[in-house]
């Protein structure tokens, strides 16, 4: 069990959340071999999946189509989307941050997991930097992470932090910190969408509803956001197993 130092309420592990923005657009230019700072557009399906934040400050936006985009930025450089190449592209990232902690967990491309280390480096604050400092030196620059009693929490802090910083949510905190975020954050557009209709605006707006009454208006999938709104996701973060590093030989008689 974690030192009493590193657990929240309940004695569960505080999480730290790590993510690395616009990911697709950075594996791209990595294998393209362009600057962080040109501007760059990956397209699935003739809109825009991603983008760099040069291209946004052309007007770029997702959901975007590829012909108005490049009318913003003539300069757009687009790549096609490719998963594959996102998630080969994390295993750096998972592999820097497996330097600082045991274990990691993958949540997607650009965004992973893994229990706070602050017992090693003198706090959580402090073991943030020193995954950013893994990260800076594997060559990813804009990463950012969040630290709080839950993987939900903690990625949302993360994504309030500035690039190579960290957000730290307080033992007992994730509740408040969460109430004033609006309820688009919510990874279910169907939901989300009833939620506005009904005048829920914001986390808070509606981890004040009583679960019960929650549960029955809408189902299980509701239940399940309405526990994140209330800052009440413990799920731990699971270890990944790291890929074996294989080396195959083979004889030839005669010799080739």
């Amino acid at each position: 069990s974690p030192p009493p130092e590193e657990a929240g309420p309940g004695g569960a592990p505080r999480g730290m959340v790590v993510w690395c923005p616009d990911w697709p657009v950075v594996a791209a230019a990595a294998e393209l071999g362009l600057a962080v700072t040109d501007p760059v557009a990956v397209i699935e399906a003739g809109e825009v999946f991603a983008c760099s934040e040069e291209a946004r400050r052309d007007g770029v936006r997702r959901g975007m189509r590829r012909r108005d985009a490049t009318a913003r930025c003539p300069d757009l450089v687009l790549a096609d989307h490719s998963p594959e190449r996102d998630v080969r592209a994390f295993e750096a990232v998972l592999g820097a941050v497996e330097q600082v902690s045991a274990s990691v967990t993958p949540i997607r491309p650009g965004l992973c997991a893994l229990a706070v280390p602050r017992r090693f480096y003198g706090g959580e604050a402090e073991a943030a930097a020193v995954v950013a400092e893994h990260l800076v030196a594997a060559g990813v620059w804009d990463c950012r992470a969040g630290i709080a009693d839950g993987m939900f929490t903690a990625e949302q802090a993360a994504k309030q932090a500035a690039p190579q910083e960290s957000v730290v949510v307080p033992v007992g905190g994730s509740r408040r910190f969460l109430s004033r975020l609006p309820v688009a954050v919510l990874d279910d557009l169907e939901q989300v969408s009833l939620f506005r209709r009904l005048g829920l605006r914001t986390l808070g707006d509606l981890a004040a509803l009583p679960v019960r009454d929650v549960a029955t208006r809408f189902g299980s999938s509701g239940a399940w956001l309405h526990r994140l709104a209330r800052g009440a996701d413990a799920r731990p973060a699971g270890a990944r197993q790291p890929p074996r590093e294989l080396d195959a030989h083979g004889g030839f008689s005669p010799g080739l």
